[in-house]
């Protein structure tokens, strides 16, 4: 009985290391879990803090819709005198239009020679200083807003309806202007 009285306790000894390893094991492994819900907790709450701060920040004039992207019209480049003294300087112009949908995008091919004489006469207006100046561009983008958007017979809310000598009138819910943007693809002043 002594070999079978030997035997038991050599086999308890490894069924206590196996039980410790295991709980050994098991801990290591809540630990990590723990760890990993507490990583994707953090992140998920700066993620949301960025959402929140992102939908403080002004939007430019650009509305953006997500159920339908944007439709990007480009226009036949231009070449025009600038109003400088003098007249001998001129600008090759590259514009493309930002419209909402492509319904817009047809409806403005409809009135394109019309867009295009009122754009010539509006680039024609400026110098070649402002045409170089980071201003000077974005005021004549928003000036060819303004233009397509009487031509097509679209609302301007804001000051440049105002500029324009409109009267004014009260605010109703009109529908978004459709000329989202103009955007410059290439612009030479010589």
């Amino acid at each position: 009985m002594s070999a079978a009285a030997a035997t038991a306790p050599a086999a308890e000894a490894p069924k206590k290391k196996s039980k410790k390893l295991l709980f050994i094991i098991i801990g290591v492994v809540v630990l990590a879990l723990m760890g990993a819900a507490a990583a994707l907790f953090i992140l998920k709450k700066n993620t949301a803090e960025d959402d929140e701060y992102a939908d403080d920040e002004p939007v430019a004039h650009v509305a953006k819709n997500p159920k339908t992207a944007p439709v990007f019209m480009p226009l036949e480049n231009m070449v025009v005198n600038l109003a400088d003294p003098g007249g001998n300087r001129f600008i090759q112009l590259g514009l493309t239009l930002q419209l909402q949908d492509a319904k817009t995008e047809a409806d403005v091919k409809t009135y394109m020679p019309s867009i295009r004489s009122d754009i010539l006469l509006l680039i024609s207006q400026r110098t070649a200083d402002e045409m170089l100046q980071v201003q000077g561009k974005e005021k004549l983008a928003k000036d060819i807003i303004a233009a397509v958007s009487k031509e097509m017979g679209y609302e301007m809310p804001g000051p440049a309806a105002a500029e324009e000598g409109a009267p004014k009138k009260k605010k109703s819910k009109a529908a978004p202007n459709p000329v989202q943007a103009v955007l410059f693809s290439s612009l030479i002043v010589q």
